[in-house]
């Protein structure tokens, strides 16, 4: 038989090679079900960036009203902001347990579940919503909360019903890309969307969903972009550090940030899950709990003319963007007013407020470390509390980074965030949000939904 050619044979791959690429090229550029999923996720990621920013404006014009509030009734947050947490409180333990708190722990508990009944119970359209109007409404009346984190659950909730409609039947790409892309479109920071889906939601680095995780971003931060324009979340900081004195304030920021957020990270874990005797009984009547710390946050609210309400922008902005000097109770009573607010079981997120209370607790210490431009001290302490809080210290820098437009700054942010983490972990050996997540955990026994604690 006759053998053909060397050069015949080599021919003949080369044309087998380009007959594949075709065939390949054909299915991905003709195939009606990839262009099915790729119109689905086209959608979802805007319907994410319309969502992120109408819950802005709501939430911005939400806390004006407090203050506005504040100013004409000094008092009447004694009343009101009890009131509302025990309202907020009885709604969402009664009405929609998957809604409390900051809604990460829940986008986690839906990842790792694999009952399509329970993800629903998480991110399904009520909850969603609910989400949305109970968290305006805490900052109304006057808790110490965020809305970047609810963005988080509000995009996984978007893609995920997004997905549902369209018959696709795994969830967990489009769930961690809406996560992402809530984060992109809340802060205006897409790189922190695409490294907060992978360090803190998915733990791992996966090379398709991290396609679909970056797709989206991109989408959902440009809907952002838009529709409030390019923009930095804080103003655009120009912080420096010149001196080799000046990185003593790293090990400064990265001790104290690290032990403050370990120590908050570990009482709102115990409070919540582990709580002592007396707690655990007052947790047998989520409203009365929830109106008891609403009345600590009204004295400290009232007692610091408003400070300790809300997310903390206006503060914190003012601190990293022109060095002012905040008072020096600023930051332990942010920390207490968000410890309560989040314990309490009404929703409401931690990034805004744990960024504020990192700021104010700079801000508390500049007197002392006068060789340190104050911004720069203030936005190392800012970036050490967080990335204790959350442990996840590359999502820190980067969030921070985007949010002050500062490039100056990135080797002694990097450097405070990963010690301040290591300072966390030795307090409190788990995660915050993965902690919290467990309360949204489905029973292994049965195979139903474990009912939330309040709080989480």
């Amino acid at each position: 038989m006759h053998q053909p050619s060397a050069p015949v044979l080599k021919n003949n791959r080369r044309r087998a090679r380009v007959a594949l690429r075709l065939r390949r090229y054909r299915y991905v550029s003709l195939s009606r079900r990839v262009w099915h999923r790729r119109a689905v996720f086209l959608s979802g990621a805007i319907f994410v960036g319309l969502a992120a920013v109408g819950f802005a404006e709501l939430a911005d014009k939400a806390q004006d009203l407090y203050y506005e509030i504040m100013k004409t009734w000094p008092w009447l947050p004694f009343i009101m902001t009890p009131l509302g947490f025990i309202g907020l409180a009885h709604i969402t333990a009664r009405f929609f347990p998957a809604a409390g708190g900051s809604g990460i722990p829940q986008v986690i508990a839906a990842r790792a579940s694999s009952d399509t009944a329970h993800r629903l119970s998480l991110l399904g359209w009520p909850t969603m919503i609910a989400k949305i109007v109970m968290t305006a409404l805490a900052l109304m009346f006057g808790a110490s909360v965020g809305r970047e984190g609810p963005t988080v659950q509000v995009g996984a909730s978007v893609m995920f019903a997004v997905a549902s409609v369209a018959g696709i039947g795994r969830h967990n790409g489009l769930v961690l890309a809406g996560s992402a892309a809530g984060i992109a479109a809340a802060f205006n920071a897409p790189i922190a969307g695409i490294l907060f889906a992978i360090e803190e939601l998915a733990k791992s680095f996966a090379g398709r969903i991290n396609d679909i995780v970056i797709a989206s971003v991109a989408i959902a931060g440009g809907v952002s972009w838009l529709i409030l324009g390019d923009y930095a979340y804080f103003g655009e900081v120009s912080a420096k550090m010149i001196n080799a004195a000046d990185w003593t304030a790293v090990p400064i920021c990265a001790a104290l940030g690290g032990l403050m957020g370990g120590i908050f990270s570990l009482l709102l874990v115990t409070i919540t899950q582990r709580p002592p005797r007396v707690i655990a009984v007052l947790r047998t009547k989520p409203a009365i709990f929830a109106g008891i710390c609403g009345l600590i946050v009204a004295a400290l609210s009232v007692a610091t003319a408003g400070y300790a309400s809300g997310n903390g922008y206006r503060e914190t902005r003012a601190g990293l963007l022109f060095g002012e000097q905040l008072p020096f109770w600023y930051g332990p009573s942010k920390l207490v007013a968000t410890m309560l607010s989040s314990a309490s079981g009404i929703p409401g997120g931690l990034f805004s407020p744990s960024l504020a209370v990192g700021s104010g607790l700079g801000s508390m210490l500049t007197p002392l470390v006068t060789f340190v431009d104050p911004r720069a001290f203030m936005l190392l302490m800012t970036v050490g509390y967080f990335a204790a809080v959350v442990q996840a210290p590359l999502t820190a820098v980067v969030i921070v980074m985007e949010m002050t437009s500062d490039r100056n700054m990135v080797i002694p942010l990097m450097a405070t965030a990963l010690l301040a983490a290591g300072v966390s972990r030795l307090i409190s050996r788990e995660p915050l949000y993965h902690a919290l997540s467990h309360a949204y955990a489905p029973r292994a026994q049965t195979g139903a939904a474990k009912p939330p604690q309040p709080g989480s």
